[in-house]
């Protein structure tokens, strides 16, 4: 979606869409508008509540069976085990996908590890998708004037221009661009405390050849998990944002991290959009 700053302004209904690396801060940005007039999307929780929910679940589920103690009341429907996701906490999604690597370490066999990256895509695919109806549902039945998508690090992977064209035909589509002096601290704290994560196919059979090669493994079950991760966040983050400025350039705008930091107030926000639309028309 494209238009012209004063177009913005007078848009009575905005809905749009935040892109950015993780660490950019959107999820901040998004809660420092009030609740009251922003219905906030969180592409990770639909995610998790909807389209993964019964992977997750059947995944936990998997490893309480091999506790005997456990296993009893399962089968006896003592217990029942459910998902606790929050728009702060998305650990489920964050385990369910996991990290590749040697099992007894807590790693996933490169199979199984594929395997939940794509249904990751595929659920990703479905909740970007689902924003068009959520727009409707927020105004019709909530009464929100207004709607903020916080989108996932990975929609810049995904290759599905339909779900990029859903997004810029119904929301603006906003890019939280990471200076220089913030790439370093980010990548230096995914190092740090690795994370699971999602990635192209075709990106991580290259990255993983190249892991491997380096490293002198064999095998990926040999990989220690949180070592693969932490030395391929660099590369990743390298890989994503030529990704998501050609997004931005093509449907949407771009600001800086610097800027939506500064962000304290919902008449900043506007106004730090209506800049970035005017620089850029």
């Amino acid at each position: 979606m494209k238009m012209s700053p004063q177009d913005f302004l007078d848009w009575k209904s905005k809905s749009i869409t935040l892109l950015a690396m993780s660490g950019a801060g959107k999820t901040t940005l998004a809660k420092k508008l009030p609740r009251s007039r922003w219905f906030h999307y969180s592409g990770d929780y639909r995610i998790g509540t909807k389209y993964l929910d019964e992977p997750i679940l059947d995944n936990v589920k998997r490893q309480a069976m091999d506790v005997p103690f456990l296993r009893k009341l399962l089968l006896n429907d003592s217990i029942y085990i459910r998902n606790n996701i929050t728009f702060d906490n998305l650990d489920p999604v964050s385990c369910f996908l996991g990290k590749l690597g040697n099992p007894d370490l807590g790693g996933l066999p490169l199979d199984e590890f594929k395997r939940r990256q794509n249904l990751h895509r595929q659920a990703e695919i479905a909740a970007m998708n689902d924003v068009p109806a959520f727009i409707e549902k927020a105004e019709q039945i909530y009464g929100y004037t207004n709607f903020i998508n916080d989108a996932g690090g990975s929609v810049c992977e995904l290759d599905d221009p339909g779900v990029l064209e859903t997004l810029a035909e119904h929301t603006l589509i906003i890019y939280i661009k990471i200076p220089p002096s913030l790439e370093k601290t980010i990548i230096a704290r995914a190092k740090s405390d690795p994370k699971p994560l999602y990635y192209r196919e075709a990106f991580l059979d290259e990255q993983l050849t190249l892991y491997m090669a380096e490293r002198g493994y064999r095998d990926s079950n040999q990989i220690p998990p949180d070592d693969f991760v932490s030395w391929v966040f660099p590369h990743l983050f390298k890989s994503r944002l030529p990704r998501y400025q050609a997004i931005a350039d093509q449907f949407g705008y771009t600001v800086s991290a610097e800027d939506t930091a500064n962000v304290t107030s919902e008449d900043d926000f506007i106004h730090l959009i209506a800049d970035a639309i005017a620089k850029q028309s």
